[in-house]
């Protein structure tokens, strides 16, 4: 890969900075320090989104417009630093037949890129499960692909403790079964983060993730007889 973009130290000082000094009068002197780490942030999720969309078609069309504000909203929450202490964003794919999102995470020390569904709906969850309760193999392919299980390790997410209602407690996919989320997430290490490497080796990630999207996809666009829904 060509002129590939490189996220400098800078970058994460700069969160580490903002963590030990997270208050509004401290940002607010160092908001040109901030411009200056956010446009390589940007400059990256510019360039690893125009290599993403040649294998993907997606509705995300702005780098700059996929990173996440800075600031927080504490409205609700028990914390109210102003800040995030992290970079992230995400890309959205296009179309209701492209299901599943990529997103990345970049912070000192725990940096990962990530894809899936966070919060599917009732439906979404009850189709999905209806899936592997027909037939799990198809999914477990995928996990047990040397690929996927090289990338990502195993499916994350949270999971129920016990059976979801509907489905028999021994069935043979009861592992699966349990799952509210599914995520898959890929960590690296700060170095690897700093190389020019960096890029491609996120690209790649999240290429390694389409084979989960397009299944997922596949599952709910249709019925349990495979008929379109969409």
């Amino acid at each position: 890969m060509k002129n590939s973009v490189v996220i400098p130290q800078s970058s994460l000082d700069f969160l580490l900075q903002l963590k030990e000094n997270n208050n509004k009068p401290w940002f607010d002197e160092r908001k040109s320090e901030y411009l200056v780490e956010l446009n390589h942030i940007q400059n990256f999720a510019d360039a690893l989104l125009k290599e993403l969309s040649k294998t993907d078609v997606l509705e995300t069309q702005s780098g700059k417009k996929s990173v996440y504000r800075i600031y927080r909203d504490i409205r609700f929450s028990k914390d109210k630093t102003p800040f995030k202490t992290f970079w992230g964003g995400s890309y959205t794919r296009a179309t209701s037949a492209r299901r599943g999102g990529y997103y990345f995470h970049i912070e000192k020390g725990n940096t990962f890129l990530a894809g899936g569904f966070w919060g599917p709906n009732a439906a979404d969850l009850k189709r999905i499960r209806s899936e592997f309760a027909h037939d799990h193999e198809s999914f477990r392919a995928i996990l047990n692909s040397k690929t996927f299980k090289n990338t990502f390790g195993t499916l994350q997410g949270e999971q129920l403790k016990t059976t979801p209602k509907g489905f028999d407690p021994d069935h043979e996919a009861i592992d699966l079964l349990r799952y509210k989320q599914f995520l898959i997430i890929k960590r690296f290490s700060d170095d690897k983060v700093l190389s020019p490497l960096f890029l491609e080796q996120a690209l790649e990630a999240f290429k390694n993730m389409r084979p989960f999207f397009d299944y997922m996809s596949g599952v709910l666009s249709t019925d349990i007889n495979g008929a379109s829904v969409l």
